[in-house]
């Protein structure tokens, strides 16, 4: 019997990717996680490992094609276990997105590989199937004996891995006892789940699904023109097609801008404090060969100050608002053909030191696109700063769930008035750009006043 490999998802935000080089050829014995091809999404190249057993049989993809579609298959199996449709199945959607009904046998090393339709993307037709009926609810699993191999997909055993889940105490649902989804969230369903994050009345449980889910009402469509069709004459430019990463930019900014309520709000900060300090600690560390640069100590700072206020480290969602534990903030850096958001887990827990090692690797690896989906997807917080490049003041889009997102200016001398008296002093302009959905103005400058009583006196960092 057959399987098919199907080109997977690496990230929500893919539609498509270059099939950058297999590690396998036909005839080939392939086990369960073995590397068997290399992938370059929109962000990064990933390395995708086999789920299911079997001898290469067709390579119907060949290495370096380009704009391959996410769900196309790309290989084929043969001699392996046989599975639903020819692939294995994990029909249980994510929040916010429909999942397909079929995933791909494989997974991305570092992050996990579905076949989820992501948003415009075009996938074949699922081959229909029954389904298998979920668990009795309060059934008590069979516990697998041990050494027993325990069958999950990628993204089953990835979120039972960051809910402390054990996967051998769970019954699956999928295909041949495979464990899915639904199996690893409705246990997790059924302990009751999270406790809230914030006080006062329960907010309504959301209505049963009953069917298939209500298609939104069709939304007009911008006719798009030709620049000839705007007055600019054919033959006086030069058009340069975008690559995946510019078209992916392109449409979650401009979703981002026009769904989002958002507004700024903008503070004048001093610098010299914080310069000075910049330099005491960079002559503790040169023994060491570290260094901290200004970002450094503003990505800190900010992470500090969320700490500090954590209604403005918050999410909006259908759902409710989400307030986030930690301050996981998500650094801009411009690569080649667009731009990246490195993200550094909770920055609020780690000094400055640690924070400077971690961006230089981050943005090091983020040049090269060789970080992994979790390095540069989520984040609760971002920063741009574009003062080494001289610009004054400027406001971000939202990169959405986030609730807010800060600009950074260039640190320059500017007068500045001191009691009744005139004074110099190095000041920098930064813009937080707020979700109204998630904070409203008040929230947004308490964090301003956090962020920048942090910046101007920099020794309460470490307090």
């Amino acid at each position: 019997m057959s399987t098919d490999i199907l080109m997977p998802a690496l990230s929500p935000t893919m539609e498509e990717g270059t099939l950058a080089k297999w590690h396998v050829k036909v005839g080939d014995t392939v086990k369960s996680g073995d590397v068997i091809a290399e992938i370059e999404t929109d962000k990064a190249t990933m390395e995708v490992e086999a789920v299911d057993e079997g001898v290469v049989e067709a390579i119907v993809v060949p290495e370096g094609t380009e704009a391959v579609k996410v769900n196309a298959t790309i290989a084929r199996l043969s001699g392996g276990p046989p599975s639903v449709g020819g692939v294995a199945a994990d029909s249980s959607p994510t929040r916010g997105e429909q999942a397909a009904k079929n995933a791909p046998p494989l997974s991305g090393r570092g992050g996990t590989a579905r076949s989820d339709v992501t948003e415009g993307a075009k996938a074949p037709a699922p081959v229909s199937a029954p389904e298998a009926p979920a668990p009795a609810s309060g059934s008590t699993p069979p516990v697998k004996e041990s050494g027993e191999r325990v069958l999950a997909s990628p993204l089953a055993r990835r979120v039972a891995k960051l809910r402390g889940v054990d996967l051998a105490t769970v019954a699956g649902s999928g295909p041949h006892g495979r464990i899915i989804l639904r199996d690893v969230e409705g246990l997790e369903a059924t302990a009751g789940g999270p406790p809230a994050a914030v006080s006062g009345p329960s907010p309504a449980p959301p209505a049963a699904v009953t069917g298939a889910p209500a298609t939104p009402p069709p939304q007009p469509v911008r006719q798009a023109r030709t620049l000839e069709q705007m007055g600019i004459p054919a033959g006086s430019y030069d058009l340069h097609p975008m690559d995946g990463m510019k078209k992916t930019i392109a449409r979650r900014m401009t979703e981002s801008f026009r769904d989002v309520p958002h507004f700024p709000l903008t503070v004048d900060i001093e610098l010299d404090a914080l310069l000075a300090a910049r330099a005491s600690i960079n002559t503790l560390l040169a023994a060491e060969g570290g260094k901290v640069s200004v970002n450094d100590m503003i990505i800190k700072a900010a992470a500090a100050a969320l700490r500090r206020v954590p209604e403005a480290n918050t999410s909006y969602t259908p759902e409710g608002i989400a307030f986030h534990h930690h301050a996981d903030i998500a650094v801009a850096v411009a690569v080649e053909g667009g731009l990246i958001t490195p993200i550094v887990r909770a920055a609020e827990t780690k000094g400055v030191a640690q924070i400077a090692a971690e961006m230089k690797d981050l943005a090091e690896r983020a040049r090269t696109r060789k970080l992994k989906p979790e390095e540069f997807q989520g984040g609760t917080f971002s920063i741009s700063n574009l003062g080494m490049f001289g610009i004054k003041a400027f406001a971000s889009i939202i990169n959405e769930p986030q609730g807010a997102i800060l600009s950074v200016g260039a640190g320059e001398k500017r007068p500045i008035v001191r009691g009744n008296e005139l004074a110099v002093a190095t000041v920098m302009t930064v813009t937080l750009t707020c979700d109204h959905r998630a904070l409203d103005g008040a929230i947004g400058a308490r964090w301003l006043a956090a962020f920048r009583g942090l910046i101007e006196n920099p020794i309460t960092l470490i307090v």
